[in-house]
């Protein structure tokens, strides 16, 4: 049994054919109304970003301020009255008094009131060899006294005692046949030191021992200064008994080396006073 042409399925007899479809037209419109699609969604997707871009915009810029973190808008950081204030800080003070001024060495001795340290022949003559200018004088003796006038001579006592002379402390000392016997007198202040020195006629008596004995008989040079409430002295001759003379040099030199170590002693104490106050305030 034959079908025809259309094979089992087609139509019976000799029925007329469909018309055939354009596929090539059929093909051109669907290219076309897919391509309207594609355009219609690239048009609604860059709308919609528009819109979040837009309701993203709102919502920073109307957000609640209550919100922390990125979200909050730069526009609207706290004003500077807003910020919190840091907690105050303290101003140094300063007291209006100023500190008293260190006290001076020379103020220091030229008062009793003043001048506290430990006063003795150990304290004014301590050391074994008394050093000026690079020349050495061997201690010899020592002595202390609260009559001053048993150990002055001519018209020093008087001098001493008519001032007020508390103590006077001497050492003797000697160097290449030379020796030197050097007083110091303390009075209570600086005029009662300065008006001995003043009136002095004679000088004090030389120290003899420890080997040293001078200026018992023959003549002698002598010197006398102050300073703050001390007045010192000096006698200086020969060991061996001979006259110290106008022209003589070397008695004369000695004598001055030991005037000028006592003056260093004197100024001392007063400097070692005057630094331990200035520690004590400081």
């Amino acid at each position: 049994m034959s079908f025809g042409q259309g094979g089992p399925y087609g139509p019976r007899g000799g029925a007329p054919q469909p018309p055939t479809p354009d596929w090539n037209a059929l093909a051109d419109n669907t290219a076309a109304r897919g391509r309207r699609r594609k355009w219609l969604l690239a048009g609604g997707g860059v709308l919609a970003t528009g819109a979040v871009a837009a309701i993203v915009a709102i919502a920073v810029t109307s957000g609640d301020d209550k919100g922390s973190g990125s979200g909050s808008s730069a526009s609207r950081l706290p004003t500077p009255q807003d910020l919190p204030s840091e907690s105050p800080t303290p101003e140094p003070s300063f007291s209006d008094v100023a500190p008293p001024a260190p006290p001076k060495p020379l103020d220091i001795i030229s008062s009793a009131k003043r001048d506290k340290a430990p006063l003795s022949a150990g304290t004014l003559f301590p050391d074994k060899k008394a050093v000026t200018q690079g020349r050495g004088y061997t201690r010899a003796a020592t002595s202390a006294t609260s009559a001053c006038a048993s150990v002055a001579q001519s018209g020093l006592g008087p001098a001493l005692t008519g001032n007020g002379c508390r103590k006077l402390f001497r050492a003797s000392y000697s160097r290449d046949g030379v020796a030197v016997t050097v007083g110091i007198a303390v009075f209570d202040t600086k005029d009662a030191a300065e008006k001995a020195k003043k009136q002095a006629e004679g000088g004090v008596a030389a120290l003899s021992g420890g080997g040293v004995n001078h200026c018992h008989g023959p003549v002698c040079r002598r010197s006398t200064n102050a300073i703050g409430r001390y007045a010192y002295f000096t006698i200086s001759g020969y060991t061996s008994g001979k006259s110290v003379t106008n022209a003589d040099t070397k008695a004369l030199g000695a004598g001055r080396d030991l005037a000028d170590y006592a003056f260093r002693r004197i100024l001392a104490r007063g400097n070692a006073q005057a630094s331990a106050a200035a520690s004590a305030t400081g």
